[in-house]
C-alpha cells in the first residue's frame, strides 16, 4: 500500500506542477498586491479543490461528469470567468513600483482593476476552481485508479484529495514567496505592463481552451 501511495503522490505532484490557470491567477494577484494577497488566492484555490474533493468522495461529482448538459454549462461559465480575468489584466495600466525599504514586500498601490475585485483574492481563487468541471473529471476519473488497494475506495480517495491539497498549498505557496521576493522588479511599470499582458493572454487562452476542449 505504501508503494502505491508514493506512486499516486508522484503522479499528483507532476500534475500539480504543470502550469495552468491557477498559476496565472496567483501570478497576477501576487505581483499586483503582494505576498499576502497571493496567499489568500492560494487559500481560495485550495478551498475550491476541497469542495470538489468532498463532492467526489460523496460520489456527487460523478453526476456532473456523467451529465453532458451540466458539464457544458459549468465549463462555459468557467471559461467566461477566465476570459474575464484575462481582460481585466490586459486593461490594467501597470503597477507603481513598490516602495523601497524593509517590510515593504506586501506594500503596493491598489490600481482600480484590482481594487474593483473587492475581497477578490480569496474569491478569485475559489471561483476559478469551483467553475472548473475538469477538476471533477480529474478526481472522478483518476483518483479511483490511484487509490491504494489496502483502503476502502472512499477512504483512499479522501486521502489522495488531502495529498493533492497539501501539494497545491506547498507548490503555490512557494511560488508566491518567490514572486514576492522579486516583486520590486515586477513592480516596475514597464515590467508590470508586460506581465499583465502576458498573464491576460494566458488567462484568455486557458479560457478558450476550457471552452473548446471536450
Amino acid at each position: 500500500m505504501l508503494t502505491q501511495l508514493i506512486t499516486a503522490t508522484g503522479v499528483l505532484a507532476l500534475l500539480t506542477l504543470v502550469p495552468g490557470p491557477d498559476m496565472a491567477i496567483v501570478t497576477r494577484r501576487a505581483v499586483a498586491r503582494g505576498r499576502a494577497d497571493g496567499l489568500r488566492t492560494v487559500a481560495g484555490i485550495t478551498v475550491g479543490l476541497l469542495l470538489w474533493g468532498v463532492l467526489t468522495v460523496a460520489s456527487l461529482a460523478g453526476l456532473l461528469a456523467a451529465s453532458a448538459e451540466v458539464y457544458l454549462a459549468v465549463k462555459l461559465a468557467g471559461a467566461a470567468y477566465l476570459c474575464f480575468l484575462g481582460i481585466q489584466s490586459l486593461r490594467r495600466p501597470g503597477a507603481v513600483p513598490a516602495p523601497e525599504g524593509p517590510g515593504t514586500e506586501d506594500a503596493g498601490t491598489e490600481d482600480p482593476g484590482v481594487r474593483a475585485e473587492g475581497a477578490g483574492a480569496w474569491r478569485t481563487g475559489l471561483v476559478s476552481n469551483v467553475l472548473n468541471p475538469k477538476i471533477a473529471v480529474f478526481y472522478t476519473g483518476l483518483l479511483p485508479a490511484l487509490t491504494p488497494s489496502g483502503l476502502r475506495p472512499a477512504a483512499g480517495m479522501a486521502l489522495l484529495v488531502l495529498v493533492h491539497l497539501l501539494l497545491t498549498v506547498a507548490w503555490l505557496g512557494t511560488y508566491v514567496y518567490v514572486l514576492s521576493r522579486a516583486r520590486r522588479f515586477f513592480g516596475r511599470p514597464r515590467v508590470s505592463r508586460a506581465l499583465d499582458r502576458v498573464t491576460g493572454v494566458v488567462l484568455i487562452g486557458f479560457g478558450i481552451r476550457v471552452a473548446t476542449t471536450p
